[in-house]
């Protein structure tokens, strides 16, 4: 069932390829939301079907290329689970909210089809050549989407700055992969293999630097500081559509990195070098908040806050690796809430990009300064607008509250001034989210010039599908976390251990 979970979207993908040019482009639309649905409801039954014990489950081994150790392998647990949930869940979204889309719909379907199989192969993947395979796709499909739909001119080197940045990370990441490979006996590509051998425990430099090859491509495409600064362009630049699934998604591409490949292959490294990823994380935390309150582009400071929030993942896989704290389930705590924050930001942050696509579509124009008073006219745009900021911020009752209070309370034990410093991130995002919501839908109505009162619409049905059921996950999560935390909680222990031997 996984593998046709993976594979189902790419075969309604050649579907429409090949299907007749008088199909309309709204069925083309329907079948991707049919598609995607059909995923979800799978993922549904995995998860009922799911042992909450842990260990790895549904797993699938094809001999592939078995004289260079490699395997399609696929399987998961709890650290990829919520999160092929979370992609399911994400692309069913954007596929409804495609509904309004009018240009090259075709093509348009057919890129994301087969990115939502990508991304899924991706976080579902055990062997490390068919998680790069994944990890380079992922890179070309997003480059076409962000050129072919993005805004004017911009879109196309906002694509090729992404493509530029991600490839070269990806071609760093490959040199770890190999280095892992040359060190295992017998060669193999395969993850459950190689966290069980443990090839470079006591290998010194040489483990090192194939953390530091693997670290390096996994944090260009978290992304984070200093290597970031592909992304409020791609954000910018690339449609509504584009940007949920780029932050939603692919950013967690990074993340999921650290906790299945560096941490559980790599322990001793990750103990070693463990505080450069929380000085790492807590500047992206401090610095992705500052230079979002200083945006005037609504946007690129959504765009900014993902810098942020992606931050307070690795400040706690980074303060898991620590031994400057001997409590075993205050570091375990910490990657249960990077898995929790990785499904609250694509939630959250996929739901507001897509409500800036709405802001765009209305207006033609990201800039702030050029609205006001907006909830007088789009109440629903407004409301749902402003539940996502205080959401995203970290509101009890929402989803980033319970993965910030995890990843705090975790990092706490062993980084007790970088998780104090941390914090000011959240009152610098919640001061931003605020001028944003103020200077839009508060005070006097002002539309851009040219924009007409009469031409600006609330909510449509198809955006308020899209956007409302996200928000309504990130509060059930935020209500009543039991159902995820208890599939997250032993994959939790399971890499504390792994990185404590």
């Amino acid at each position: 069932m996984l593998t046709v979970v993976t594979f189902l979207p790419l075969l309604a993908c050649a579907v429409l390829a090949l299907a007749p040019r008088t199909v309309p482009d709204r069925a083309c639309v329907w079948a991707w939301i049919g598609t995607a649905a059909a995923d979800l409801v799978l993922v549904v039954a995995l998860w009922a079907g799911f042992d909450t014990r842990g260990g790895m489950q549904y797993e699938q081994r094809v001999r592939w290329m078995p004289s260079a150790g490699v395997g399609y392998h696929v399987g998961v647990d709890g650290l990829s689970l919520p999160l092929v949930a979370m992609v399911c869940v994400l692309f069913l979204a954007t596929a409804v909210y495609a509904l309004r889309e009018t240009r090259r719909v075709r093509a348009f379907v057919c890129l994301f089809l087969f990115l939502q199989t990508v991304s899924i192969g991706l976080f579902v993947a055990l062997d490390l050549i068919l998680f790069f395979v994944f990890f380079d796709l992922s890179i070309v499909v997003m480059y076409f989407v962000i050129t072919g739909w993005g805004h004017g001119e911009r879109a196309r080197a906002a694509a090729l700055k992404f493509f530029l940045y991600t490839f070269i990370g990806s071609l760093a990441l490959l040199l770890g992969f190999i280095g892992l490979y040359l060190a295992a006996d017998p060669h193999t590509f395969d993850l459950v293999e190689l966290t069980r051998s443990n090839p470079l425990a006591g290998q010194g430099l040489y483990a090192g630097l194939v953390l530091l090859a693997i670290g390096a491509g996994l944090a260009v495409k978290t992304p984070t500081v200093p290597v970031h600064t592909w992304l409020p362009p791609a954000h910018t630049d690339a449609p509504a559509a584009g940007s949920a699934i780029l932050a939603g998604v692919l950013l967690k591409m990074g993340t999921y990195g650290f906790v299945r490949i560096a941490m559980p292959l790599l322990p001793g490294s990750w103990r070693q070098y463990a505080l450069v990823f929380v000085v790492v994380g807590v500047v992206s935390v401090v610095y992705g908040a500052l230079v979002a309150l200083a945006q005037t582009d609504f946007k690129r400071m959504v765009a900014y806050t993902s810098v942020n929030h992606m931050g307070y993942v690795v400040l706690a896989v980074g303060a898991a690796g620590t031994l400057a704290g001997s409590d075993v389930q205050a570091r375990s705590l910490a990657v249960t809430g990077a898995v929790v924050q990785m499904v609250s930001h694509g939630l959250l942050t996929g739901a507001l990009f897509l409500l800036t696509g709405v802001l765009y579509d209305r207006g033609r124009t990201y800039r702030m300064d050029a609205y006001s008073g907006l909830a007088a006219h789009t109440p629903r745009f407004a409301a749902a607008t402003g539940v996502a900021a205080f959401a995203g911020l970290g509101l009890p009752g929402f989803s980033g509250f319970i993965a910030e209070f995890q990843i705090f309370t975790g990092s706490l034990a062993s980084q007790a001034t970088a998780t104090a410093v941390a914090v000011l991130g959240i009152l610098i995002t919640a001061a931003l989210f605020l001028r944003a919501l103020r200077t839009l839908f508060l005070g006097p109505p002002r539309l851009p010039a040219g924009i007409p009162a009469t031409g600006l619409v609330d909510l449509r049905p198809s955006e308020a599908v899209a956007t409302v059921p996200l928000l309504a996950l990130a509060l059930i999560i935020g209500v009543a976390p039991r159902f995820l935390l208890d599939v997250v909680e032993p994959a939790g222990r399971a890499v504390t251990e792994l990185v404590a031997r």
